[in-house]
């Protein structure tokens, strides 16, 4: 992984407008921006580097520029579990374990290369803390990613094998064709072998 602050990036110029894209940064004025860009540095990142370690108290909070990301956790026999992906415009963090002072429970992991701005969670919180309505807008979307993680397992229970597939594309269309095969069946609970074998007989 490379990591550069935002200053002294090639491409600052494009990174500044996607974070200007971004879900929760979106409507920000002209100086709150330029006083997050002064503490966010740039990630670029190969396939597979992992972001965030599960079972840590050293916390950063994320903003997708570009990619796709995976949040991962995995038991004490290294079996694991894809809880959700995240991509452009989106953001990933651990914030409710830090608020909790409890370690991460889980991973986040470039499920493809990827680019991401990031900065220290103390940090952000005390940014969120000088501007409040950041604070509303982020903790939205904190309950929303936990109630779509929530969603999503409490589907690989009650949805048969083709439904899993039908409301993941109907869920995440612009996904659907970026996840690799065997990282869509397991974040489905499926073998790769029975996604195929879906397929083949044109149940998806």
């Amino acid at each position: 992984m490379i990591t550069t602050p935002i200053e002294g990036h090639p491409q600052r110029n494009v990174i500044r407008v996607e974070l200007g894209h971004n879900v929760v940064l979106r409507d920000m004025s002209d100086d709150e921006r330029h006083e997050l860009l002064s503490h966010l540095v740039v990630v670029d990142a190969a396939k597979g580097d992992q972001l965030l370690f599960q079972g840590v108290h050293e916390m950063e909070q994320y903003f997708v520029l570009s990619g796709v990301l995976k949040r991962v956790v995995a038991n004490a026999d290294a079996k694991e579990m894809i809880l959700r992906f995240a991509a452009e415009r989106d953001i990933e963090t651990s914030y409710a374990a830090w608020r909790l002072n409890q370690p991460t429970p889980y991973s986040i992991v470039c499920l493809t290369k990827a680019r991401v701005a990031k900065l220290p969670m103390q940090i952000w919180t005390e940014f969120m803390d000088r501007h409040p309505r950041f604070k509303g807008v982020f903790e939205y979307e904190v309950m929303r990613l936990m109630s779509e993680v929530m969603a999503h397992t409490i589907t690989l229970h009650l949805l048969d094998a083709p439904g899993r597939v039908h409301r993941f594309e109907r869920k995440y269309p612009e996904l659907a064709e970026r996840i690799p095969k065997k990282e869509l069946a397991a974040f489905l609970n499926l073998s790769a072998e029975t996604l195929s074998r879906l397929k083949q007989r044109g149940k998806i």
